[in-house]
Formats: C-alpha cells, sequence, structure tokens
C-alpha cells in the first residue's frame, strides 16, 4: 500500500502534539523492537500520544504495552527528542509533533500488537537502520546506541 499525502500544508490550521516512546531492547539478545505499520508499509518505534496529566515515561510504557503487548519493560533514560510536522488529511489540520523516546528493556519475548501493525520483530540495530524509512526514526535509533555505548574510562 502507498504512503497517504501528508504533504505540510501551509494554508491549512496547525496544531501541537506531543508523543512518547521507546526503542525497546530485548536485553538478553540486544535486538530491538520493530513495528510495521500495514497501512503505511513503513517501519517504526512504538509512541504515541501523552494523554493529559500523564509524565512522558507513563506515556512511553502505556503506548509500548498498548501497540506490542509487551507488559514488562524497564524505562532507562530518554535517547531523543523529535519534531516533524506533516498535514492530516482526516481532520483536515497539519499536525506539528515532538515526540520524547526512552530506551526501553525487557526480557519478554512474545508480541501481541494492536491490529494497526501487521510485523513486529526483534531485530539487529543495523537492520533496524536499513527498515527506517524516516531520518528522525534513525536519529532516535542512534541516540538507543549511544545510551548503550560503553562509557569511557
Amino acid at each position: 500500500m502507498s504512503d497517504p499525502d501528508r504533504t505540510y500544508r501551509p494554508d491549512r490550521p496547525i496544531v501541537a502534539e506531543l508523543a512518547a516512546g521507546s526503542v525497546v531492547l530485548h536485553a538478553p539478545s540486544g535486538r530491538v523492537c520493530l513495528l510495521r505499520y500495514a497501512d503505511e508499509d513503513r517501519w517504526g518505534w512504538p509512541k504515541g500520544h501523552v494523554d493529559p496529566g500523564e509524565s512522558l515515561g507513563a506515556a512511553a510504557l502505556r503506548e509500548v504495552r498498548e501497540e506490542t503487548g509487551l507488559a514488562s519493560v524497564a524505562l532507562g533514560p530518554e535517547i531523543a527528542e523529535v519534531h516533524y510536522r506533516y498535514f492530516e488529511r482526516r481532520r483536515e489540520v497539519n499536525v506539528y509533533k515532538v515526540a520524547v523516546y526512552f530506551l526501553g528493556r525487557t526480557e519478554e519475548t512474545a508480541f501481541h500488537p494492536e491490529a494497526t501493525f501487521d510485523r513486529v520483530e526483534w531485530v539487529e540495530m543495523r537492520v533496524a537502520r536499513t527498515r527506517l524509512r524516516f531520518d528522525t526514526d534513525r536519529d532516535v535509533l542512534d541516540g538507543a546506541a549511544r545510551a548503550l555505548a560503553p562509557t569511557p574510562p
């Protein structure tokens, strides 16, 4: 399936949205969790909106649980903050989104994804880089790699 037209439209209204998510690391294998959006034929990280009054960390954990089915994830440090904008045809508005990502770790292996996703996989970080379409998603991967790198003496 092809991407919907999400080209930013400067003549349309704009709304701000805050999201939180995680690069979830399968601690025993060192692989990361990637989700494939069925309707857009693209891979991404678990993330979603932050509810009013909810912390970024709580939102990230909730979104991981809802989107992947992983219930036992330990949230680590913040690894990236990305900003982007797009046009949302359904509401006829531009969206300016800020998404904050954390490093997560789990020993769980089984996924129970939401219907929005047709695949969820544990993949090596180098494989994740080749699957991610957007620079912002690769920036998040780079943040996870920096957080996992050994600290020099």
